[in-house]
């Protein structure tokens, strides 16, 4: 029996990249799914590829966008059995570029949009329900130029706990998957030189393919993770190490 069957599921971010393969694998277990972007032609692209899926136009760094998605989800769904946080920004850059108006698009895309949109789907979430946070290994290395990028993904990683000991009494789980470099657009768009560079740092001598981590995003979605609460699973080749 598909590990999702039954099961409705919002993506956010989910056209392109670990979203939207996490979306393809979701239906393939048997999920009706949910995706947000921004990108209109993206948007239009996945909605034709995932057929019955309801795709939502909005900003994960807007908070007047995340009570909207919540009624649409509310409206198409009735309750919300799962949520994968995966919509995000990594802009790298050393510490004497930034300004606050950077900063402050950093951290409202990667932290403060999600949290909110958390607390709107509150009322939506099915008893039992699950979280996936999409972290990354940055927090856990001294990476150059991603001083901004690393503390909004510890911020969210953070989540994984805090929220986990307020929510588990609503059988809510929360858990993260915090990925290595993944081969996606963003790293698909660096030079050569660049991907030869990270590959270097990575023990598995390879960058990571998105189902590796959709794959995971699967598990701790499903029922057989029913025990795991509030972890944070390294899918990052040994990088962090």
């Amino acid at each position: 029996m598909p590990r999702l069957q039954g099961k409705q599921a919002l993506i956010t971010g989910g056209t392109s990249g670990i979203g939207l393969e996490t979306a393809r694998r979701f239906r393939e277990e048997g999920a009706r799914v949910a995706i947000t972007g921004l990108n209109k032609a993206a948007l239009d692209a996945a909605r034709k590829e995932l057929g019955d899926a309801v795709v939502i136009e909005a900003d994960a760094g807007n908070t007047a966008d995340q009570g909207r998605v919540a009624e649409e989800i509310r409206k198409a769904f009735g309750k919300l059995d799962v949520l994968f946080i995966n919509a995000g920004i990594a802009e790298l850059k050393p510490l004497g570029q930034w300004d606050a108006a950077a900063f402050d698009r950093s951290f409202n895309t990667n932290v403060k949009g999600p949290y909110f949109l958390l607390q709107e789907l509150l009322p939506v979430f099915a008893n039992p329900a699950s979280i996936v946070i999409n972290g990354s290994v940055n927090p856990h290395i001294g990476m150059p130029t991603s001083s901004i990028y690393s503390a909004t993904k510890a911020a969210i990683i953070s989540l994984t706990k805090t929220l986990s000991g307020e929510l588990i009494s609503r059988g809510i789980r929360v858990n993260a998957v915090s990925a290595g470099p993944i081969m996606t657009p963003l790293h698909a768009g660096r030079s050569e030189e660049e991907r030869a560079a990270l590959v270097k740092q990575i023990p598995a001598g390879r960058f990571g393919q998105p189902k590796e981590i959709a794959n995971a995003v699967v598990f701790l979605a499903s029922d057989e993770a029913a025990f795991t609460v509030g972890a944070e699973l390294l899918i990052d080749g040994g990088m962090s190490l």
